[in-house]
């Protein structure tokens, strides 16, 4: 008989309560006991945060722990459920998927209960989280091989109603780009899981390359904004800086904007994130590396746009991505 997923005290209960989330053991490993608080001060709003789907992007779970710290005494209403790590078999091993199954957590929900260890614990959080919030916020990063402002983001959603609340929980992060971006990789995602079910549900893309101060510094301002707008807790809203800049913009990425390597080689960025570039302007330079008398590659923009996010240098395959770029919202 399959086990199935539990928590260790009751989301419902009044206060600040900690525990666990526990994803039962299978054929693969043994049982996983994921650290969780609920901070539950009455009526309000309900809202899910969590970190560490992917074992590469550690600025989320920073965030989730400086969030725990500090709430207690700042929250005055509602209810919060913050899970720093969703995968730490994966967040140990410095890998974006899980190391045992091979498998990415954003790409199996609602997961299995019978299924390998990614799929139960997607299969956990979908069961016993999900059904209690009508928000949620989940924190990643664009991983240590991308450069990118941290930016608030979601897919486009068929329902208007929700699409035009969500968007507009997606500003009150109030980061340098609020992003709604077309994916034909969608299946299987926690974002796409929630707002099927009629929630809220904003992922924070918090920056890339390497974890620095001040990056988490905008990112934790950022989930406070979030939460201030929802009445969680009271504050002023802060107009946050990126990289000495004051910028706050609403872009959209389509499936077309994703720029691809043309041959293998070592990727050189000519631009740098939020740059505007016009049609034909040069974004990176790809350097074969298996034959010196093959010339280097310009790729260039083929339009008006801006540049979202950019490799940060390394070794790309063929058609490997290379770059994103946006437009303003309202294009």
């Amino acid at each position: 008989m399959t086990e199935t997923p539990h928590l260790t005290f009751d989301l419902k209960a009044p206060g600040v309560c900690t525990g666990h989330l526990v994803v039962p053991k299978g054929a693969d490993c043994e049982a996983l006991s994921l650290p969780i608080v609920s901070l539950n001060k009455g009526k309000g709003p309900r809202v899910l945060i969590t970190g560490g789907c992917h074992g590469n992007e550690l600025e989320g779970p920073i965030v989730a722990r400086r969030l725990i710290e500090w709430l207690p005494e700042a929250q005055t209403c509602g209810s919060i459920i913050i899970l720093p790590v969703l995968n730490p078999l994966a967040v140990e091993a410095w890998t974006r998927n899980t190391p045992i199954d091979g498998l990415n957590l954003n790409r199996v929900y609602p997961g299995r209960a019978d299924g390998s260890i990614t799929e139960r614990i997607a299969d956990a959080v979908s069961r016993l989280l999900l059904p209690m919030v009508d928000t949620v916020f989940d924190l990643h990063s664009m991983s240590p091989t991308w450069d990118s402002p941290p930016m608030s983001t979601t897919h486009p959603v068929a329902d208007a109603d929700l699409m035009a609340k969500t968007v507009k929980m997606a500003e009150a992060f109030k980061l340098p780009v609020t992003l709604v971006w077309e994916s034909n990789d969608t299946f299987g995602m926690f974002d796409i899981l929630a707002q099927n079910q009629g929630k809220v549900f904003v992922c924070a893309e918090l920056g890339g390359g390497t974890v620095s101060s001040e990056a988490l510094s905008i990112y934790e301002a950022g989930v406070r904004n979030a939460l201030i707008a929802l009445g969680l807790v009271e504050g002023k809203t802060l107009c946050l800086t990126f990289r000495q800049k004051p910028t706050s913009q609403i872009l959209k990425m389509l499936l077309s904007d994703g720029l691809k390597s043309p041959a293998r080689g070592i990727f050189e960025p000519r631009c740098s994130v939020l740059d505007e570039v016009k049609e034909g302007d040069l974004i990176g330079i790809l350097h074969p590396m298996d034959s010196l008398s093959r010339g280097s590659i310009h790729i260039h923009a083929p339009t008006t746009s801006t540049v979202c996010a950019i490799r940060s240098g390394l070794h790309v395959d063929v058609d490997e991505e290379v770059a994103f770029l946006a437009r303003p919202m309202n294009a």
